[in-house]
Formats: C-alpha cells, sequence, structure tokens
C-alpha cells in the first residue's frame, strides 16, 4: 500500500510538472500550505529577520534570539546573550555542518556546537562594525555585512580584512547582505550593488542609472550569471553578470516594490517584500503573491529560503513554512485526462492549420 501512495504522489507532482512546463496550469493551481510558527510556538520573538535551514534543522533569526528546531519546527530551542550571542538582535544566519554564524546587533557570533556554546567577533577582531545585517559562509571564508563595511575572513572568522568604499570600491560602507560564488562576492549595499571578481580586492558598483530598481540594495544572490538584487524599487535580475538589468515591481506583479530578500531555485524565483512573498515559476514573468490571507504571519517579509517543495518565509508575525500541496490521486487523475485532451486538441489545430 505505501509503495502504491509514493507512485500516486510521484504522478501527482510530474501532472503538475507537465502542466506547468505545458502552460495548461499556472503557479496558482500548486497550492502552498502554511504553518506560522511564533513566540506561542517557541520561538524567541515573533520578529523573524532571517532564515536558514538544512536537512530538518530550522534556523531562525529573530529580534529575541536565534532560534534552532532540529525536527522541522515541532520544538525549537533558543539561543540569547545569555549563551554567548553578541546581541539578542539577529539579523541574519548561515549554517554549515555543526558550525553557525549569527549576524546580530553586537558582532558575529559562530558556534562550532551546533549552537551550544558561541564565540562573538567585534571591531576588535577586526569587523568593519559590530551591527551585522548578514553573514555567508563557504568553507573557511566567512563574509559579514556590516554597517562600517564587508569584513572578509579566509580563517573561520578569527583575523578580518574589512572592505569599504575608501579601499575596494563599494557602493556605501553600509553593507545589508552578501553571498558569494567562488572569487565572486555581491554585495547589497545602500549605494547599489557592489560586485567583486578578484575575492573582495576591488568592487564594480551597479546603481540605479545601470538599471537596478533602486540605489538601496537589501539582499542579493546569484546562480551562475543570473544575479538577483533586492531593493527598495523592486526586485532587479541581471542575466550578464550584472551588466543590464531588468526590474519587475508591483506594475509587474510583485506584492510590493520595496524586496528585502530573495532567493532562486531553477526558474522559480521568492522575493520576500513589504506586501507579502513573491513567487514566480517563469524567471520573473508572472507572479503570485501570499500575504496574510493566504496564512502568512504577516505582510511585511524580511527574507525567504526554499529548499524541494517547502518555503521558508521570516516575516515580522513568525517563521512561516509552505509546503506545496500535492492533489489526491483523483484529482491527478482528471488532471492528467485534461492535460491529454488538452494536448490532443491542440494537436488537432496544428494538423488542421
Amino acid at each position: 500500500m505505501a509503495a502504491s501512495i509514493t507512485r500516486d504522489r510521484l504522478l501527482c507532482r510530474l501532472v503538475i510538472a507537465v502542466a506547468l512546463a505545458a502552460g495548461a496550469a499556472s503557479p496558482a493551481d500548486a497550492e502552498i500550505i502554511w504553518t506560522n510558527y511564533t513566540t506561542g510556538s517557541g520561538l524567541a520573538n515573533n520578529i523573524v529577520r532571517g532564515v536558514y535551514t538544512t536537512g530538518s534543522t530550522i534556523y531562525a533569526a529573530t529580534g529575541g534570539g536565534l532560534s534552532i528546531s532540529t525536527d522541522s519546527g515541532a520544538s525549537w530551542t533558543n539561543r540569547t546573550t545569555a549563551n554567548g550571542l553578541g546581541n539578542n538582535n539577529v539579523r541574519g544566519v548561515y549554517a554549515a555542518g555543526s558550525t553557525i554564524y549569527a549576524a546580530t546587533s553586537g558582532g558575529l557570533s559562530i558556534s562550532t556546537d551546533s549552537g551550544t556554546s558561541w564565540t562573538n567577533r567585534t571591531t576588535a577582531n577586526g569587523l568593519g562594525n559590530n551591527s551585522l545585517f548578514g553573514v555567508y559562509a563557504a568553507g573557511i571564508t566567512v563574509y559579514a555585512a556590516t554597517s562600517g563595511g564587508l569584513s572578509i575572513s579566509t580563517n573561520n572568522g578569527a583575523i578580518w580584512t574589512n572592505r569599504t568604499a575608501a579601499n575596494s570600491g563599494l557602493g556605501s560602507n553600509s553593507v545589508n547582505g552578501v553571498y558569494a560564488d567562488g572569487s565572486t562576492i555581491y554585495a547589497a549595499t545602500s549605494g547599489g550593488l557592489s560586485i567583486s571578481t578578484d575575492n573582495g580586492s576591488n568592487f564594480t558598483n551597479s546603481t540605479l542609472t545601470n538599471g537596478l530598481g533602486s540605489d538601496i540594495v537589501r539582499g542579493v544572490y546569484a546562480s551562475g550569471s543570473t544575479v538577483y538584487a533586492a531593493t527598495t524599487g523592486g526586485l532587479s535580475i541581471s542575466t550578464n553578470d550584472g551588466t543590464s538589468w531588468i526590474n519587475y515591481t508591483t506594475g509587474s506583479g510583485l506584492a510590493n516594490n520595496i524586496v528585502n530578500g530573495v532567493y532562486a531555485a531553477g526558474s522559480t524565483i521568492y522575493a520576500a517584500t513589504s506586501g507579502g512573498l513573491s513567487i514566480s515559476t517563469n524567471d520573473g514573468t508572472n507572479w503570485i503573491n501570499y500575504t496574510t490571507g493566504s496564512g502568512l504571519g504577516s505582510n511585511t517579509v524580511n527574507g525567504v529560503y526554499a529548499t524541494g517543495s517547502t518555503i521558508y518565509a521570516a516575516t515580522s508575525g513568525g517563521l512561516s513554512v509552505g509546503v506545496v500541496a500535492v492533489p489526491e490521486p483523483s484529482t491527478c487523475a482528471m488532471a492528467l485526462a485534461g492535460l491529454a485532451c488538452g494536448g490532443y486538441s491542440m494537436l488537432r489545430r496544428r494538423r488542421a492549420g
């Protein structure tokens, strides 16, 4: 019986994928069921500014500490200054294995034992500023987005080099987010999106004059030659490494022009806006918006992450976790029949033509 159910559900997913690809269904047809986690669920604070997951472990950066769940949200453990965090106001989080990086208002807090104990890095260790907005790591290299520049460590946070507008060409010393891929670093600043292809020695800055929606960039993500910039004037996307940009706004279907964060996987884009979570499954051509009416904790979405069919939205009213619902086998059978009929009708029209 179990094998039959699994097979049926796999068929359902295939039907949805084929229907979307054929244009026989819209992203709205794949319903997303949302569950919102708050202090009542065990979160440290309802204001969630960032989220990251790996396996069944969820890390939520909240205004009251770092909340960690190792059972997909069923229960939470909260880490605060009492456990060694630099500040209870956590604005960003990243994890790799048993190592966790928490970007706080009082420094970068690093744990190498899954959050049991913490070491806090500050200006005394070379950070540009103790006020952090984001963090990213790749191997032993750590990137800290601070209000005093982009701080980079190549030895797990022991020693830092700070990149600024003066010494490397950053658009602004106020860095709101960071992402890296190999020797290429993307810094979301309050003066544009700064890109370095030499490990941070020099940056080229894209601004409103280059096609960005706004000079204030709150988040960034990249995949190959495609770069996504979350700005206060829309979601700006470049498919040529930042040379030129296309900007998506409410006129394009976004929930709000203020985009606080962005994530992408394949042709699917997730934009965390101040008016809800906007999702496109066709590279930004069309958007579906999810709000409190859909089950989000708040329409102010501060960050987003997705893996597989699960979406994590960091909102100002809790951590909202969405799962793409799989229709019942009977529904899939009807959809498959409809898709087949539609394909047959299209084939007849083409032959008649």
